[in-house]
């Protein structure tokens, strides 16, 4: 298949300024983008670019997405707050929640803040790699519209739900577990859908209970409530699903009842009539500040340690090495970061379409076959 790259920054720039056409402020257009573009360097292509238009400018357009957000402390703690999203852009909610927790482990050793009424907000890792960077423990979860069924059950009820975790390393990366609690998400069957593949089966089970490998009709199906994405697991109890179902059922939780938020089929997107309506979703971010347990450097050396003896014990017959978390998206980044970010021909055509569509004709993307 060709191989089509666009340079980092000319993306960058390009998504900026398409924010900004739509009412997003520059500032928060800014933060938006560099989320976006932060999953393609790091390989996460389900969430970078290839979103931006479905998620968030085609969402803004139809009135379910604030562009102009406006975030409201309604309750607070030294170690804890409760923010109210109303409805704005989610990744401008989340980098500002996270700060704040990671300020308020600074003071007092943890924080947590707690999100409702916000929107999809990118790649959870990059809010987990917040606290990383500022030498502490990162651990982010969100809710989101209802794909995952229950351990026995067809109904979609529970979102992808991540339960994120960074944690600092004497590495050149940090162990980032950034995953969905089912085993794929929407976004990775929504570019099975462009490229024209079938789903590997295991992934979506429909109402018959058996799996379903069509990609584009999965995704519509998922919205009709036909479909359902199985829990990390699988399907019932004998390859231990209920633990993917049980681990989702926690962020739901801890995105919705602490702030007192939606949850479950409340995120649907759409009214009694089918129409359109914000999503509501919650999140949660907590920062652990190291140093109140022990020194950076020698917790940094003891997680790089636990990393190195992973990677180096005895491997299956035929594997060529084992990873840790994050490492993967590190080596992506290190070869990406010079060529830029890669995409397909239908994805290219999209971003066409909106430079057409917002008469953005001085933005030439360039193809490198």
């Amino acid at each position: 298949m060709d191989e089509i790259r666009i340079d980092f920054d000319l993306l960058n720039a390009f998504m900026k300024d398409v924010f900004i056409k739509v009412g997003v402020p520059e500032k928060d257009a800014e933060v938006c983008a560099d989320v976006l573009i932060t999953a393609d360097k790091y390989g996460i292509d389900s969430h970078g670019v290839s979103r931006f238009k479905p998620i968030y400018i085609d969402r803004i357009l139809r009135g379910q997405v604030s562009p102009v957000t406006s975030l409201e402390i309604v309750r607070q703690a030294p170690s804890t707050s409760v923010m109210d999203g109303h409805n704005g852009m989610g990744m401008v909610i989340a980098k500002e929640a996270m700060q704040t927790a990671i300020d308020k482990a600074g003071q007092t050793g943890m924080g947590m803040v707690a999100v409702r009424d916000s929107n999809h907000f990118g790649i959870a890792g990059y809010y987990a790699r917040m606290a990383v960077n500022a030498g502490m423990i990162g651990i982010v979860g969100t809710n989101a519209r209802p794909s995952i069924a229950p351990t026995f059950g067809i109904e979609n009820m529970l979102g992808t739900n991540p339960w994120t975790v960074g944690i600092p390393t004497d590495e050149a990366f940090p162990f980032l577990l950034d995953c969905a609690t089912s085993v794929s998400q929407r976004g990775k069957i929504e570019v099975y859908a462009r490229t024209g593949k079938p789903l590997p089966a295991g992934w979506v089970v429909g109402e018959d209970g058996r799996y379903r490998t069509d990609a584009a009709q999965v995704l519509d199906d998922l919205i009709k409530g036909r479909a359902a994405l199985v829990p990390v697991g699988g399907v019932g109890e004998e390859t231990a699903g209920y633990k993917g179902y049980g681990y989702a059922t926690v962020v739901e939780i801890l995105s919705a009842a602490l702030q007192g938020g939606a949850f479950l089929k409340m995120l649907t997107g759409l009214n009694e009539k089918g129409e359109s309506v914000p999503y509501r979703l919650g999140h949660f971010f907590i920062a652990a500040h190291i140093e109140s347990f022990t020194t950076l450097e020698a917790f940094r050396k003891t997680a790089g340690e636990i990393c190195r003896n992973l990677r180096n014990s005895r491997k299956i017959q035929g594997a060529e090495r084992i990873y840790t978390a994050g490492e993967k998206e590190y080596l992506i980044y290190e070869d990406r970061k010079d060529k830029g970010a890669l995409i397909d021909k239908a994805l290219l055509n999209v971003l066409t379409g909106l430079r057409e569509q917002f008469h953005m004709d001085h933005y030439q993307f360039t193809e490198a076959l």
